[in-house]
C-alpha cells in the first residue's frame, strides 16, 4: 500500500507523513503537476527535499509521479531532491525512451505511466527498461474521483503483456473495494490518498487497507 500525499493536510505533512511510515508504509508517492499536462498546480522539488530525510530515516523512498510535460527536462531536478523512483508519462512527451534514460543514469527506479484511454501496448516497446508501470485508475489531475470500474481487466491485459516484472502501479480511487480487485488481476502497488489521509487516523486507514489487500477484500 502507498500513502498519497495529495490528499493529505500540508499543515501537518511531516506528522502525518510520519504516521503512515510508523503504521508499515514503505513507499511514499509524491504527485507533481505543471499545470499543463494536467490542469492543477501542485508540489515539487522543495517538498520531495523536505521529506526526503525523515522517509530515509524510516527505511522507505519517495515515489515520485511526474505529471509534467516533457518530463525529461525535470528528472534531475527531483532526483537530486531526493526522489527514489520517478515516473513519467508516456503521453507526456515524444521523447519517453530518452526520458527513461536520463531516470536510469540519475541512479532512480524507473517509471512509466499510462492513462485510462492509453492502452497497454503504448508501454510494450519500453517495458524492459522500466522497474514500474503506473495504471492510472482515474484520469490525472485531481485527487477524489471514482475508480474506473474497467481498470481491472485493463490492469489484467498490462499483466499478461509484461509478464512477472515489472511491477504494476495503480492509482486513483483506490480503497478496500477497489484495492482488492486490482491486486487480483496482478497489480502489485496500490496508491491510495483520499482513503488514508482524508481518515480520522491515517495510520489505521493504511494498515485497513493493507490488510484488505493481503486478505483479497
Amino acid at each position: 500500500m502507498v500513502p498519497s500525499i495529495l490528499a493529505a493536510d500540508f499543515g501537518a505533512l511531516r506528522r502525518q507523513v510520519g504516521e503512515v511510515l510508523a503504521a508499515g508504509a514503505r513507499i511514499i508517492h509524491v504527485d507533481v503537476m505543471d499545470g499543463h499536462f494536467v490542469e492543477p498546480i501542485s508540489i515539487g522539488p522543495p517538498v520531495v527535499a523536505a521529506l526526503r530525510e525523515q522517509v530515509e530515516e524510516a527505511g522507505g523512498i519517495l515515489d515520485v509521479h511526474m505529471m509534467v510535460e516533457r518530463p525529461e527536462r525535470h528528472v534531475a531536478e527531483l532526483a537530486k531532491a531526493g526522489g527514489h523512483s520517478l515516473t513519467v508519462h508516456a503521453e507526456a512527451t515524444p521523447q519517453l525512451a530518452l526520458a527513461l534514460e536520463r531516470v536510469r543514469e540519475l541512479g532512480c527506479g524507473v517509471g512509466v505511466a499510462i492513462n485510462p484511454a492509453t492502452p497497454p501496448e503504448a508501454v510494450r516497446e519500453v517495458a524492459e527498461a522500466v522497474d514500474l508501470v503506473l495504471c492510472m485508475t482515474v484520469n490525472p489531475g485531481w485527487g477524489g474521483q471514482p475508480f474506473i470500474d474497467r481498470s481491472p481487466g485493463k490492469v489484467r491485459r498490462l499483466r499478461a503483456l509484461l509478464g512477472e516484472r515489472p511491477a504494476i502501479e495503480v492509482d486513483g480511487g483506490i480503497d478496500r473495494r477497489t484495492a482488492p480487485l486490482c491486486a487480483a488481476a496482478g497489480a502489485t502497488l496500490f496508491v491510495a490518498g483520499a482513503a488514508i489521509f482524508s481518515a480520522p487516523e491515517p495510520a489505521a486507514a493504511f494498515k485497513e487497507l493493507a490488510e484488505a489487500v493481503a486478505g483479497g477484500g
